[in-house]
C-alpha cells in the first residue's frame, strides 16, 4: 500500500510539491475546514502556504489525529517543521517561540505574530521566487522520504532557508516549558517538593561534580546553543582577559541578560556559561511547576517559613519615598511555592518571590537575587554547591559590614602550579597584585576574600571578589577567576567613568545598580575603605593553617549532609526549591535554589541592602575574637559593598 501524504494549502509552494510528491506518494488534497476527510487513510499531513498562517497551525495542532509538517514562506525565509506527532512536543509554538525570541527585535515580531495568530494573512512573501521554490521543494522531498523510513530528526528540528541566498541550515528546537499549546506544568505540590538524598559515587577524592566536564562538551552546545532557535545565542570571547572568558546570551522578552563563564580554554568557558545560564533562565520564574497557593502568611504559618527569617530592608528603607518594597504584612496574600526543609526534614512553603529572584521589580516586601541557585548533574550536587555559593555571599558581606580584619594568607604557600601560573599571569599580563584572606565564618568552610590591585596608573583601580569552597586553593581560583573577568575589559570605562564614580563617594544612594558596586572601587579615592584588609600585614597565614572540613574519598554526598549537619550545628535551616524545567531534566540536569534563613543576601544597589532581622552580622565577630562585644548597627560598615 502506498504511503499516503494529505496536503493542506493553495499557492506556488503547494503545487510545486503536490507535483513532485504525486509521482511517489499517494496524495489526498485537503480542504481548509478539513471536513469530509477519512483520516485513517493519511499517513502524513503537510501544511503549505506561501506566507505564515499561525492561525491554521494552532488549529490543526489541537486537532490532528496524524503527524503533521508544517512549511511556509514568511520575512525573506522558509521554515520547514517541526514534525508533530500525536504525543509530541515541542509543538509549532514552541518553534515560533524560539525562533522569534532568538531575534533582536523580537519585541516587534511578537506583536505581528499575535496579530497573525488571531487574523491570518493571505498576502504572499515578496520573496518568492521559481528558483526558491524548487529549492524548497527539493529540500522537502528528501525530508519526506527521512520521516516515511523513520529517519527523520524534524521532531526537534527547524529547517531553515534564507530565500535571498538560498542558504540552508537546520536548526534546534527544545519544548518550551511555558508553551501555552503543548505544555502543561504539574501544580506545585508538598509531594513533589520532598527530596531523598540519594547516593553519588566520586571518581576522585577532590572530585565535587557528578561528571567530568568532558561530559558536557557536545551535549550542552548542541542542544541550547543557537543563534537562531537556542535557548542561548550571542558566543563572545573575550580576548582581553587574563584568561578565557567566554559570555553566551539568555534572549529575554525584552533585552537579553548576559551570563559567563571563565576557565583556561575558550571551549570550556562557553559550557560553563551556558550552565551559567541554564541556571539563570530557571531562577526568574516558575518553569518547572504552576505556583497555586496565593494567600497570607496569617493563614498559612504552621506550614511556611516566616519570611523575616530571611532578611529584610529596614523601617526606614520601607518608609523613604519611591522605595520600590513594602513592608511585610502576615495578612497581605502572596503567592507561595514549595521548598524541602532539611532542618525539619518535611516541606515547607516559601514566599515565590524568594523562590525566583525578582531582577528589582518592585512586588513584595524585598529585593532577591538568584543567590543561592545552582546547577548540577544530580539534585544533591545542585543542593551542594547552591550552600556553597550561600556560605560565599555570607562571608563576603560579613568582613565587608562588620569590617573584619581577617588574616592574610600567603597565595604561595598552596604549592600548586597551577595556582602560582594564575597569579603570575595576572602580574605579568593584567598588571594586578592579588591580596587573599582567610574569609572562613564560624561554620569553619573555606571562604575566601580576593582583593586585585591595579599596579598601574590607569584603569580599573581595585577589585573584589570571593570563594568558598572544602578546598582552600579550589575557592581561591574560583574567586581570582572572578577577578580576572573584570581585569583590562572594564579599563576603558573605568576611565571614561571615573567622574561620574567621583560623585557616588559621599552620595552612596546614587549607587542603585550592579554594576556601580564594582565601578566604585575602580577609582583609586575609595581604597582607604578596605584598608582594613589591605593594611592588615600583622598576621599572614598558610593554606595548611586554613581550616579543612573532613572530605568523604567515596560519594558527594556525605559531603552534602556535612553542610547540612553544619548548618543545623550554628541554628541554621537549609531550605531547597526545585527549579529544574523540563530542559534540563533531558540532559539530568538539575537546578535549585538554596535558601538559608539567617545568613546575609548579596543585595544590589546600596539602598536595597537588608540587614534586619538578621543578628549574624553583629553577633559572629565576637564568635570568631575579631570583637569583644557584639556589634551594634551604627558600627557597621555604611559603605556600599563591592561586591562584583
Amino acid at each position: 500500500m502506498k504511503y499516503t501524504i494529505g496536503i493542506l494549502g493553495e499557492g506556488i509552494l503547494a503545487r510545486s510539491i503536490t507535483n513532485v510528491l504525486e509521482e511517489q506518494f499517494s496524495i489526498c488534497s485537503i480542504p481548509e475546514n478539513r471536513k469530509n476527510v477519512d483520516w485513517e487513510s493519511i499517513d502524513l499531513l503537510l501544511v503549505l502556504h506561501d506566507y505564515w498562517y499561525p492561525s491554521i497551525h494552532r488549529e490543526i495542532q489541537t486537532s490532528s489525529v496524524v503527524p503533521w509538517l508544517r512549511c511556509f514562506i514568511g520575512f525573506g525565509e522558509a521554515m520547514i517543521g517541526p514534525l508533530i506527532q500525536q504525543n509530541g512536543n515541542p509543538c509549532f509554538h514552541c518553534a515560533d517561540r524560539r525562533i522569534l525570541m532568538g531575534g533582536s527585535d523580537r519585541k516587534e515580531m511578537w506583536e505581528i505574530y499575535q496579530h497573525l495568530s488571531q487574523q491570518g494573512i493571505t498576502k504572499i512573501d515578496p520573496w518568492v521566487s521559481i528558483h526558491a521554490v524548487n529549492h524548497i521543494t527539493s529540500i522537502l522531498l528528501d525530508e519526506i522520504k527521512k520521516i516515511v523510513n523513520i529517519q527523520s530528526s524534524l521532531q526537534e528540528e527547524l529547517i531553515i532557508i534564507h530565500l535571498p541566498t538560498l542558504q540552508t541550515t537546520r536548526e534546534k528546537i527544545l519544548a518550551d516549558p511555558l508553551c501555552s499549546i503543548c505544555a502543561s506544568l504539574p501544580s506545585d505540590t508538598a509531594e513533589l517538593a520532598r527530596i531523598s538524598l540519594q547516593s553519588n559515587p566520586k571518581t576522585e577524592t577532590y572530585n565535587f561534580r557528578k561528571h567530568p566536564f568532558e561530559h558536557w562538551r557536545q551535549t550542552l552546545k548542541r542542544d541550547y546553543y543557537g543563534n537562531r532557535t537556542g535557548v542561548f545565542n550571542g558566543n563572545i570571547h573575550d580576548y582581553l582577559a587574563p584568561f578565557a572568558a567566554a559570555s553566551v546570551k539568555l534572549p529575554l522578552y525584552v533585552g537579553s541578560e548576559a551570563t559567563a563563564g571563565r576557565t583556561h580554554r575558550f571551549e570550556d568557558s562557553e559550557i560553563t556559561a551556558i550552565f551559567e545560564g541554564l541556571e539563570r533562565s530557571c531562577g526568574i520564574a516558575p518553569r518547572s511547576k504552576r505556583t497555586v497557593i496565593y494567600d497570607s502568611y496569617h493563614n498559612i504559618s504552621d506550614l511556611a517559613l516566616h519570611p523575616v527569617k530571611v532578611g529584610t530592608h529596614s523601617n526606614e528603607q520601607y518608609n523613604t519615598s519611591h522605595f520600590p518594597f513594602r513592608a511585610f504584612d502576615p495578612h497581605q496574600k502572596m503567592n507561595w511555592v514549595w521548598g524541602y526543609s532539611f532542618g525539619q526534614k518535611q516541606p515547607i512553603l516559601v514566599p515565590e518571590l524568594l523562590a525566583y529572584y525578582s531582577l528589582g521589580d518592585g512586588k513584595g516586601f524585598v529585593y532577591e537575587t538568584s543567590n543561592g541557585c545552582a546547577l548540577g548533574g544530580s539534585i544533591e550536587e545542585a543542593i551542594f554547591h547552591g550552600i556553597l555559593e550561600v556560605f560565599e555571599r555570607d562571608a563576603f558581606l560579613m568582613t565587608w559590614y562588620a569590617r573584619l580584619p581577617l588574616t592574610r594568607i600567603d597565595p604561595f604557600s598552596a604549592i600548586d602550579g597551577e595556582l602560582d601560573l594564575m597569579l603570575d599571569r595576572i602580574h605579568t599580563v593584567a598588571g594586578y597584585e592579588i591580596h587573599l584572606f582567610d574569609a572562613t565564618m564560624e561554620h569553619r568552610i573555606p571562604s575566601i576574600f580576593a582583593i586585585a590591585r591595579n599596579r598601574k596608573e590607569t584603569g580599573f583601580h581595585l577589585i573584589c571578589a570571593a570563594g568558598t569552597h572544602f578546598d582552600p586553593i579550589k575557592a581561591t581560583k574560583n574567586a581570582i577567576h572572578e577577578l580576572a573577568g573584570m581585569m583590562l575589559t572594564l579599563d576603558a570605562k573605568a576611565e571614561q567613568q571615573r567622574a561620574k564614580y567621583r560623585n557616588m563617594i559621599d552620595k552612596p544612594h546614587l549607587v542603585r545598580h550592579m554594576p556601580d558596586h564594582s565601578m566604585l572601587y575602580s577609582i583609586p579615592e575609595t581604597e582607604h575603605r578596605l584598608h582594613f584588609l589591605l593594611k592588615q600585614n600583622e598576621r599572614i597565614q598558610t593554606y595548611q593553617q586554613m581550616s579543612q572540613p573532613p572530605i568523604s574519598e567515596t560519594d558527594l554526598t556525605d559531603d552534602l549532609r556535612y553542610l547540612i549537619q553544619t548548618c543545623k550545628n550554628i541554628g541554621l535551616d537549609v531550605i531547597v526549591v526545585n527549579q529544574t524545567t523540563t530542559e534540563l531534566e533531558r540532559n539530568e540536569l538539575h537546578c535549585v535554589k538554596v535558601i538559608i534563613p539567617g545568613m546575609l543576601p548579596m543585595t544590589f544597589g546600596h539602598h536595597l541592602t537588608r540587614l534586619t532581622g538578621l543578628p549574624r552580622v553583629l553577633q559572629v565577630p565576637k564568635k570568631l575574637g575579631y570583637v569583644k562585644n557584639e556589634l551594634s548597627l551604627d558600627q557597621l560598615n555604611p559603605h556600599p559593598h563591592p561586591f562584583p
